[in-house]
């Protein structure tokens, strides 16, 4: 294999990273060689030549056609959906996902105000806020597009520019849902034992639980069925049974939804046997593990659906990507009353469709996202060092890789070559690992400084990156080389304010195709030149 990971981490050690290659080391950009494709669309590593030299096997390219040429990283990239799209190749007549959205009909079966009983409870629960947090719809070209370029062995989308994910703060601070507390490692639960659970703590008769579990064809229930329950229950003045059936229905209809779209696991009602206990979870953790466990799924090319809580991914976007896709704005985060930070997204329907996405994304630039949009929502969410943790996390039976030293300009440090992936597979003790965090975030700080700037990296970093990554969705013309140059961006402001005012000057600019030596926009590009000086 061309490099290694543990050649490519000496990068980050020296002020000229490739001399650390030795003079040998050519990046696959920079070579002209052409080789055939397998089936597969790899380009497969050949064996010397008798009488070849090291050094010409040393430059040739390995990999894939646009990345990821060391392959030692993206195992999984020849199942990717991104490596079909290079060829043209898509999931299906529909480009984009189909997405469990469950905005309106919760809507329509949130009250206005809880029973005081049943207050009480949900509030203890931590998971009030749930209740006004969803999207009525979602744009699901736009999810979709952003799941293309998302990777499950880095648990990140691969931008143009680097990488990004959505971490634990962004769920506290889009959600408002606790981050530090207990994972959950929950019982099987049988189609027999559904019944019983229905019975003691939904209180329906056993031939109303047989029949309903029988008809969900597994260990489910219907969220219609439990919204019945509790307005039923809540009529009857059975506050527990209407409480459990309504979260429930809840977090069924929010983080813990999946692609069935009506039924939520049965298993998720032992969370609630005891409503005075069911405070001490990391909400926010189980929210970010199911949300990564179906965007991985949905990165796949076989896969055409995405599970999850949407509203999450998309809201997500909205923060960081201000020009990117359509929304409504219901208040400026500066009128802010301490609402989570999702409530301030509504859905306006979007135009632009999967392809027209694609190569918007490819363009993107550092100047082109707000890299810590919640600073200004501090007084509401502080933030949590916890989310600087590098390790595991885990709901049920499902463990994720949560890696932020993957995109620590998103915490306003500066980005260095981070260290492999962790094998979740291989992990223990996962539950001590989260209670003793502190090792790995002074791990995960300790080897960066302050960005000086919002986009801050160390030397070498992006050449690295489009060594071991796919970072471009749209292949350029056949005609044109295959593989992709890495790119050079301007440092750009160090002023959030003024970042987003060159942001949106240079994306107009960049719309109408305009050329500076036009006198039409000898103003704008002025006006980019002094916002971008700040």
């Amino acid at each position: 294999m061309m490099a290694s990971y543990a050649m490519l981490m000496v990068m980050n050690a020296t002020e000229a990273p490739f001399e650390a290659f030795g003079k040998e080391f050519v990046h696959p950009v920079f070579t002209q060689l052409v080789r055939r494709r397998g089936a597969d669309g790899r380009i497969p590593v050949r064996t010397l030549d008798r009488g070849a030299s090291s050094s010409a096997a040393a430059v040739e390219p390995a990999g894939y056609p646009g990345g990821s040429y060391d392959t030692s990283l993206l195992v999984k990239y020849e199942h990717h959906v991104a490596r079909h799209i290079w060829f043209g190749e898509e999931r299906g007549p529909k480009k984009e996902l189909k997405v469990a959205v469950h905005g309106l009909k919760l809507t329509s079966r949130v009250p206005l105000a809880l029973p005081p009983q049943m207050e009480s409870w949900v509030s203890r629960s931590d998971l009030s806020s749930l209740q006004r947090t969803s999207l009525n719809k979602i744009d699901t070209n736009l999810v979709s597009t952003f799941v293309e370029r998302w990777h499950l062995e880095t648990s990140s989308f691969h931008m143009p520019f680097g990488e990004m994910s959505i971490t634990l703060d962004d769920v506290a601070c889009l959600l408002h849902l606790p981050i530090r507390g207990i994972f959950w490692s929950p019982q099987d639960v049988t189609e027999e034992l559904a019944v019983e659970l229905a019975v003691d703590y939904l209180g329906v008769s056993q031939g109303q639980a047989q029949s309903h579990v029988r008809s969900c064809r597994g260990s489910y229930y219907k969220l219609e069925w439990l919204y019945d329950l509790f307005v039923h229950h809540r009529a009857a003045f059975s506050w527990a049974y209407a409480t459990r059936a309504y979260l429930l229905m809840l977090v069924g209809s929010t983080i813990f939804a999946d692609k069935t779209f009506t039924l939520v696991e049965a298993r998720y009602l032992l969370l609630f046997r005891d409503l005075d206990g069911c405070s001490g979870y990391s909400w926010g953790a189980a929210a970010l593990v199911t949300l990564y466990r179906y965007l991985g799924d949905a990165s796949m090319y076989s896969c055409k659906q995405l599970g999850g809580y949407p509203t999450l991914l998309q809201c997500w976007i909205h923060e960081y990507f201000p020009t990117v896709g359509k929304r409504g704005e219901n208040w400026k985060p500066a009128d802010n009353c301490g609402l989570p930070r999702a409530m301030r997204w509504s859905y306006r329907q979007g135009v632009l469709k999967v392809d027209d996405l694609r190569p918007i994304l490819d363009e993107l630039t550092p100047a082109d996202v707000i890299w810590r949009p919640f600073e200004d929502h501090r007084a509401w969410c502080v933030f949590d060092e916890i989310c600087l943790y590098r390790g595991c996390l885990k709901w049920g039976e499902t463990v994720v890789s949560y890696l932020p030293d993957r995109c620590l300009r998103q915490f306003g440090y500066r980005q260095y070559v981070p260290s492999p992936p962790l094998d979740c597979m291989m992990a223990t003790d996962i539950d001590v690992d989260w209670i003793s965090y502190h090792q790995s975030v002074i791990a995960v700080i300790g080897s960066s400084t302050v960005a000086t700037t919002p986009s801050d990296a160390v030397d070498g970093y992006l050449e690295w990156y489009y060594c071991v990554y796919h970072p471009r969705l749209v292949p350029p013309h056949r005609d044109a080389p295959r593989e992709v140059p890495v790119p050079v961006y301007d440092v750009g402001p160090s002023d959030p304010d003024w970042a987003r005012v060159s942001t949106l000057i240079h994306r107009y600019l960049r719309q109408v195709n305009a050329e500076e030596e036009d006198p039409q926009f000898s103003d704008l590009f002025e006006a980019l030149h002094i916002s971008r000086s700040h």
